[in-house]
């Protein structure tokens, strides 16, 4: 199975699992019905966003090491720096979501 297709269906399966899960909460989601699908799709697309900026940053930084070896701890740190905050955007997402369904 090819790569993108592989990564097209764990997204829509994460996005159809998360909103079952935020839909079997009888909290403030009972009001909009919708709110649970719109918080699922978010998070959907928020981690495959974060996953693609990883997998660019992660290449970026292994192809400059095959080029250079000797540059592998220049390009380290920095590489981690990126995917940590890569991270945090896809955490602030999470987080802006989950606000979202508790304002509804």
């Amino acid at each position: 199975m090819n790569g993108k297709v592989l990564t097209l269906l764990i997204s829509l399966a994460t996005f159809f699992v998360t909103s079952m899960a935020f839909a079997a909460e009888g909290g403030s989601a009972a009001h909009d019905p919708y709110a649970s699908m719109a918080a699922g799709l978010g998070i959907g697309i928020a981690a495959f966003g974060g996953a693609l900026g990883q997998a660019k940053a992660a290449a970026a930084a292994l192809e400059g090491i095959a080029r250079n070896p000797a540059a592998a701890n220049n390009l380290f740190v920095p590489m981690i720096i990126a995917l940590a905050l890569i991270e945090s955007l896809v955490i602030y997402a999470f987080l802006v979501t989950f606000v979202k369904i508790q304002l509804n």
